[in-house]
């Protein structure tokens, strides 16, 4: 199994950043069509990117700093839902948060995928968490 790590700096404080990851709202300004979530501690972690249904469950939820979540696909034999994590650590910095995210226990062959993910919905979720627009997405997986 593979981990992939990336982190960006936010315009804004944590506790602004930590609402972005727990609400359905939140999460639909930065990354999905849709999302269905309950940010309790086995809770549900619903959320469709571009037509794939990312299913999963919250694991820790500790308001402004930490979040994680299973991930997976519904209906995949590569990444069922639930099979990965992602964590979000939210630390404050001088003019706003560091997100820095992993997202761990991947099959070598879906990181590359998942890195191009999370390199177009990271720069996303810095631009609704400042208080942005992040527009229409148009991102799509890449093609195996």
């Amino acid at each position: 199994m593979a981990e992939f790590r990336d982190s960006i700096s936010i315009e804004a404080p944590p506790e602004t950043v930590f609402e972005y990851l727990i609400t359905n709202e939140g999460m639909t300004a930065w990354m999905g069509q849709f999302a269905d979530l309950d940010p309790t501690p086995g809770g549900k972690f619903a959320v469709d990117i571009a037509g794939h249904p990312v299913r999963g469950e919250y694991l820790r939820v500790e308001p402004p700093h930490f979040v994680a979540m299973s991930w997976g696909f519904a209906g995949s034999e590569d990444l069922p839902a639930g099979a990965s994590t992602v964590e979000f650590r939210l630390t404050a910095i001088s003019g706003g948060t560091r997100v820095d995210l992993r997202h761990f226990d991947l099959p070598d062959a879906s990181v590359r995928g998942h890195a191009d993910g999370w390199a177009n919905f990271l720069p996303r979720l810095a631009i609704v968490g400042a208080g942005g627009d992040a527009g229409h997405d148009a991102w799509q997986p890449l093609a195996d």
